[in-house]
């Protein structure tokens, strides 16, 4: 509902300052406004505590925010370099 359980699970893997957190689609069920908001969100806590997220995502605008991307393809993951 509007990003709740999503939020919650942001907070779960973010409570204990972990090193990595890995992020599957973190926001795929969401609609664009929400879906901004908790990535937001997301990233800025996550940046704040120095924990590095690994998210896997479909969605440009998504991907737009990350600081670095890769490609996998064919079971190999490469660094892609800025467009």
């Amino acid at each position: 509902s509007g990003g709740q359980s999503q939020r919650v699970a942001v907070a779960r893997a973010l409570v204990h300052r972990p090193a990595v957190v890995f992020a599957d689609e973190p926001t795929g069920s969401l609609d664009s406004a929400n879906a901004s908001a908790v990535l937001k969100e997301f990233l800025d806590l996550a940046r704040s505590q120095g924990t590095a997220v690994v998210l896997v995502t479909h969605d440009p605008a998504v991907a737009a925010q990350a600081d670095s991307h890769y490609t996998m393809s064919d079971g190999v993951l490469t660094p892609r370099s800025a467009a």
